[in-house]
């Protein structure tokens, strides 16, 4: 089959227009969700080029919203082109017999069964259409449903609507799916001031400390669960979730088309989630250290060290690095342990460590107590100073674990409309809970199978926050750490530092992938990626793609809603490329 091209149009006039005025063109975050499915596209940046090269599928991630464009969004559709929009495309409305639902807030979403089995959505920003008479007419499909507030509330719109317009097709949903991702991802807005806290007193954000859970996109009452302990917890990675909503929706209409549209596995051969212990340094005393050092050794299980000044004695950093431990770096900009948040303090504090720890090659940092402030300034200070990789986001509070940021999965951050929405250049990987089984008010380990649950389901990072003071000092810490480790072990996951991970996604993410004229593939590289996973979507009568059930077969698996042909996993190099059978 033939490789459908795929392009991304975000309107450069439009995105600098919203910049200058302080409006973030968030839209653009279409690319990165993209990327981290390791599906291939191009960008353009005007529409104009769309009639040059007219490609299979033309995603219209943000446009200019002119009589002009619409005009040529329309024609590439008549002449038989595929239009995908995340909300949007309001102009269009008279033209496809709709009408704007005249307000937009947070609701629930339903997804389409075909897509596979996903619980009810939440979503930042619903933007819906009427259409008349929509079951009666011969030109509209319309898929998943929106309701606004709360699950199960009335339908207020489909999630999808499929315009036939032409040769062509119109497809378009009433969430804007990149905005919703970064609002569950960094909050909905900069952190400046204390957050809400949760109703039953579980989580008490509103303490005078600002931190990255002061600016969250849910919702206490509707968003948690509890375990039979009565242990509340965020159940659902949306943001993981509605990432996964898109290349569905994406894949399964390139299937239609009759086209392919291949795209790299999020881990190596045989992995299908990660998980990754990080320890804080908090009371720094070596007894601390040997007491975990001695329990890691015992799991045989690599960590990640984030240091906090003054630190260990040197002897303990020697010991750690050689038994394959990473050491990290612990901000601290905590007031009332002298903290300062500034870059000057971060860089100095930093300094310190690389010193200290005779490791030059730091690359990841967590903030202490998860201090936050603003949107992306802790990003540049990352970039700045080589920092990788960054694990600040996760809970300060026992009510708040679980997918307190809708995810678990390893992304690259978007700034704010005064640094032009660009990607910074620092992965996160944030943190589902810490210190299980401390007591109360902290959460209890009955979260631990849970959680590793959805994280499998969604191929993420369960990554797990344990200090060192408390492997030392509390047996049920232990306890918990070790049935974590376990409980991990038994569902398939294979533990990394964050620096493995950041190395990972950095060498797959740089995998190009070319299909040759003879319909063969041809995959190139920077540097060698071992393990990498190259699946092939198959349409309906493609050889392989109906004669294998899901587990039942070696090569074909269902991938995304679609019937996917496993084509290899072989080492890549630049320029030779990895030949694909």
């Amino acid at each position: 089959m033939r490789m459908a091209r795929v392009v991304v149009l975000i309107a450069s006039e439009m995105t600098r227009r919203r910049q200058r005025y302080g409006v973030n063109a968030f839209e653009s975050y279409a690319t990165e969700i993209l990327d981290h499915a390791g599906i291939p596209y191009t960008v353009i940046d005007h529409i104009g080029e769309v009639a040059i090269s007219p490609p299979d599928v033309l995603i219209a991630a943000l446009t200019d919203d002119t009589e002009e464009e619409t005009q040529r969004l329309l024609g590439y559709v008549e002449q038989g082109g595929t239009l995908i929009a995340y909300s949007g495309l309001d102009k269009l409305t008279s033209r496809l017999g709709s009408v704007r639902v005249a307000r937009w807030e947070t609701g629930y979403a339903t997804v389409p069964e075909a897509y596979g089995i996903f619980p009810a959505l939440r979503a930042l920003e619903i933007h819906p259409w009427s259409v008349a008479d929509a079951a009666a007419r011969g030109d509209v499909v319309e898929s998943g449903s929106v309701s606004f507030r709360e699950p199960g509330a009335a339908e207020v719109a489909p999630l999808i609507q499929s315009f036939a317009v032409g040769a062509g097709r119109i497809h378009r949903f009433s969430v804007n799916v990149p905005v919703c991702v970064v609002g569950f991802q960094q909050g909905y807005e900069p952190v400046v001031a204390d957050g809400l806290p949760a109703p039953d007193g579980s989580a008490a954000v509103d303490e005078g400390i600002l931190k990255a859970d002061d600016a969250h996109g849910m919702d206490w009452e509707l968003d948690r669960q509890q375990t039979a302990s009565g242990q509340p917890y965020f159940a659902e990675p949306y943001a993981d979730l509605w990432r996964e909503v898109a290349i569905c929706h994406l894949l399964q209409t390139v299937v239609e088309l009759g086209l392919t549209l291949p795209f790299t596995g999020y881990w190596p051969e045989g992995i299908e989630a990660v998980a990754m212990i990080s320890h804080d340094s908090d009371g720094n005393r070596d007894e601390q250290a040997v007491r975990t050092l001695a329990l890691m050794q015992e799991l045989q299980v690599r960590s990640t060290w984030c240091m906090l000044e003054p630190g260990y004695s040197s002897h303990i950093y020697e010991r750690l690095l050689a038994e394959g431990h990473e050491l990290a770096f612990h901000y601290n900009a905590l007031a009332s342990q002298g903290g300062i948040w500034s870059r000057r303090e971060f860089d100095r504090q930093l300094d310190w460590l690389r010193e200290a720890g005779g490791e030059s090659g730091i690359v990841s940092n967590k903030n202490h107590y998860t201090r936050f402030e603003g949107w992306g300034e802790l990003y540049s200070w990352c970039e700045a100073n080589g920092i990788a990789v960054d694990q600040t986001r996760g809970p300060s509070k026992g009510g708040n674990v679980g997918f307190l940021f809708g995810t678990c999965q390893p992304y690259y951050p978007i700034a704010w409309a005064n640094e032009d929405n660009r990607l910074y250049e620092v992965l996160e990987i944030g943190f589902l809970t810490q210190d299980l089984d401390i007591g109360a008010p902290w959460s209890d380990s009955s979260i631990t199978p849970f959680l590793l649950e959805r994280v499998l389901r969604v191929g993420g990072v369960a990554h797990f926050l344990f200090h060192q003071c408390h492997i030392e000092s509390k047996p049920d810490v232990v306890r918990a750490l070790v049935s974590f480790v376990g409980q991990a072990r038994e569902r398939g996951l294979v533990f990394w530092t964050s620096r493995e991970i950041e190395a990972w996604v950095r060498r797959r993410r740089a995998v190009r992938i070319a299909q040759q004229a003879d319909g063969t593939y041809t995959l190139a590289s920077e540097a060698a990626v071992d393990g990498l996973v190259l699946w092939e979507p198959l349409a309906d009568g493609t050889a392989g793609a109906d004669d294998a059930d899901d587990v039942g077969c070696d090569d074909t698996a269902i991938r995304f809603g679609v019937r996917c042909r496993k084509l290899a996993y072989t080492v890549l190099v630049q320029g030779a490329g990895g030949g694909v059978e």
